[in-house]
Formats: C-alpha cells, sequence, structure tokens
C-alpha cells in the first residue's frame, strides 16, 4: 500500500511539476509541462547514447567427431591366422601397447629366405675372398675374380631386400616362427574392431584390423544455412554447449568453412576446433554451437533497461533538462548481453532516462 501511494506521489510530482507559471487558473489552454521533481531526480538514471559494434551470435546444431589428424586406421601386413586380439571398442590403449597377435606363414617364409640368404652371402663371400687370392697369385683369371666378386654383391642385396621387408612388414614385433604383434601407432581410443579370435586374414584382405583415435582436441561440424553464411568466417570464437554437461560451455574457434554448399539440403558446413581438456566429449555426441562475431558494423547503443516497450513499439525519453524531456520511438535493430542497438530514432551522445522511466511515460504520452 504504501508502495502504491509512493508511485502515485511520484507521478503526480512528475505531472505538476512546471518549469513556467504554477497558477493552474492561467494554464487551463495551455499544457502543462512533465518535470523531474526533486523527488523523482533521486530515482532515475540518466544514461550516454555511444557507438559500438554490432555483436552477432549465431546459433547452430551440430555433431562432435574425431579430430581426422589424429585417427589412424591400423592394417595388416601380412597374412595369417589371429591367435589373440587384446583390445576392445572403446578401450583406451598406449602408443606401442598391443593389439593383437597374428601366426603367418608370410612370416616365417619372411625369415626362412632371411636365412637362406645369409648363407648364401656367407659362400659367396668365401669364394670371392678365395678366387681374390688366386688372382693375385696368378692361377685365377681377372674375369673369374670379377665374377665371384659380382655373385657376392647379388646375395648381399637379395639378404639386404628380405631384411627391408621384414622391418617394413614386421617394424621389429616380428620373430622367426611366423608370429607378428600388431601394437597401437599413437594413444587414444579404440573406436575400430574388425577382427576376432581365430580368424584368418587373407593376402587379398585390403580392410583395416582397428582404428585409434585421439580425442584430446575434437572437432564438432555444423550446418550453416545460405541467409546466414555471410555471419559466420574462420577465425571466429564458438561456445560449444552439450546435452551431457548442460552446465559447462567449451570455447573453441572456427577453423574451417566449406565453400561448397549441400546440393541437397542447400547448407555449408563448417568446422569448430575445440580442446577436451578432461576427454568429457565423445565423438558422435550432439552439440550447440554459438558463433560470436565481433566483427559486426558500428551503431548506436545504451543499456537494454533504457527501453521501454509498449504495443510491439520501441520508446526511450530523451533527457534534455528537467523540464524539457521526449518521448520518442525508437526501432531496436538488436538486444544481445543487456544491450541494444538502436537502428533509428537516437543519435550518439544523446542522453536518456535509464531507471524508472515508466514513471514518466505515460505523462510524457498523454501530452
Amino acid at each position: 500500500m504504501k508502495s502504491l501511494k509512493f508511485t502515485i506521489y511520484l507521478l503526480a510530482a512528475a505531472f505538476f511539476s512546471s518549469c513556467g507559471n504554477n497558477d493552474a487558473n492561467k494554464t487551463t489552454d495551455k499544457k502543462t509541462k512533465v518535470c523531474i521533481s526533486d523527488s523523482l531526480a533521486r530515482i532515475i538514471h540518466i544514461d550516454t547514447a555511444g557507438i559500438a559494434n554490432i555483436d552477432d551470435e549465431l546459433k547452430l546444431s551440430g555433431e562432435i567427431s574425431f579430430n581426422d589428424n589424429k585417427v589412424v586406421k591400423v592394417f595388416p601386413f601380412s597374412s595369417g591366422q589371429v591367435m589373440e586380439v587384446k583390445v576392445s571398442i572403446g578401450d583406451k590403449v598406449a602408443k606401442g601397447q598391443t593389439l593383437a597377435v597374428i601366426k603367418s606363414a608370410d612370416v616365417a617364409g619372411n625369415y626362412s629366405d632371411l636365412s637362406s640368404s645369409g648363407n648364401d652371402v656367407a659362400i659367396t663371400k668365401r669364394q670371392m675372398d678365395n678366387t681374390e687370392s688366386l688372382y693375385k697369385n696368378g692361377i685365377a683369371s681377372e674375369r673369374e675374380y670379377l665374377e665371384a666378386k659380382e655373385n657376392y654383391n647379388k646375395a648381399l642385396t637379395a639378404a639386404n631386400k628380405v631384411k627391408e621387408m621384414i622391418a617394413i612388414n614386421g617394424g621389429g614385433h616380428t620373430n622367426a616362427s611366423g608370429v607378428y604383434v600388431i601394437t597401437a601407432p599413437i594413444s587414444g581410443y579404440v573406436v575400430e574392431k574388425k577382427i576376432n579370435q581365430g580368424g584368418f586374414i587373407r593376402t587379398d584382405n585390403g580392410d583395416n584390423l582397428f582404428t585409434i583415435g585421439d580425442i584430446s582436441d575434437v572437432w564438432v561440424w555444423a550446418n550453416v544455412y545460405e541467409s546466414d553464411i555471410a555471419k559466420v568466417k574462420e577465425g571466429y570464437s564458438a561456445v560449444v554447449t552439450t546435452l551431457a554437461y548442460p552446465d559447462s560451455a567449451f570455447r573453441g574457434v572456427v577453423d574451417k568453412v566449406n565453400q561448397i554448399l549441400d546440393p541437397v539440403t542447400k547448407v555449408m558446413k563448417i568446422r569448430v576446433r575445440l580442446p577436451n581438456h578432461g576427454q568429457r566429449l565423445k565423438p558422435e555426441m550432439f552439440a550447440n554451437i554459438l558463433i560470436e562475431n565481433k566483427e559486426g558494423k558500428r551503431m548506436v547503443m545504451l543499456p537494454s533497461d533504457c527501453v521501454l516497450s509498449d504495443n510491439g513499439k520501441h520508446y526511450l525519453i530523451i533527457y534534455h533538462d528537467k523540464c524539457n524531456l521526449e518521448l520518442r520511438e525508437i526501432v531496436v535493430l538488436k538486444s544481445t548481453g543487456g544491450k541494444d542497438f538502436i537502428a533509428s530514432g537516437l543519435k550518439e551522445g544523446e542522453q536518456v532516462i535509464g531507471q524508472n522511466q515508466v514513471l514518466l511515460f505515460n505523462a510524457l504520452k498523454e501530452e
């Protein structure tokens, strides 16, 4: 009740204060000026219109995925039977950790070839040394010596070729019994597993056995409709939220904007690169993305609480002096972050009533 009486008192003070003649009998044919009384002056606030960049925000939806640069597919380097599989999908693995053990006749054959080529090298080396000795003593011809030397070089080349083949195909994880071990090339999570114990890997198999993905940072792919293409560029900041962590915001940056629209959906894909601290974000999660554009054009701006709304229109009370107040209709382009950007109706530097202005609004409206 006291609050209502106080409001009525303020309205009355606003209505009936005057900078001119206060004699009501002499102003019956004139409009009474609306002035700010001393009591009202203590509870209002005057703001000054400024110029600021328009902070455009674009809301998108998307999906979290692996950083493709940190995903490795593991292929077989030889045929054979799967003796043991040590990991499952979703397992976290360290670089060099054993994924599977394979028994391969091809690997055993390579070691057999290595042994044979080693024997050939030893035999041809003895022959070359003997022939060289005979050649120096005048017993063997130069031609015989050169032929022995050439045979040794051929045997040495063949042995080196087998060694290189074993090194490439085994990487130090094979042995002469034909067993080779498949290890993780990077640290991460097992995304795919396409073999099981007892299975057989054929020579013509072109498919990968495992896929390992590192999620220390992730990508977020989002679709941008044609009407919003101008609102997003590479380098813009992005805030990502997920259903799994509704109270957490993950900050990233737009690092790729496709230049081709999907011919069916007519959308353009953008990619946000996102650090994944604690590895909380998982591939295939749904995500909401807020793109922050800080490069918008400059426009007159005021705090949102300065603006009054009435019947779908927006108004400001312009302050010239305490007895010179103007109710002015404006056009609000955008409201964001507690700020209103004014498209028309206000100039930089103009002063407006920014608090409790509703106490003056009705009086000015009826003038």
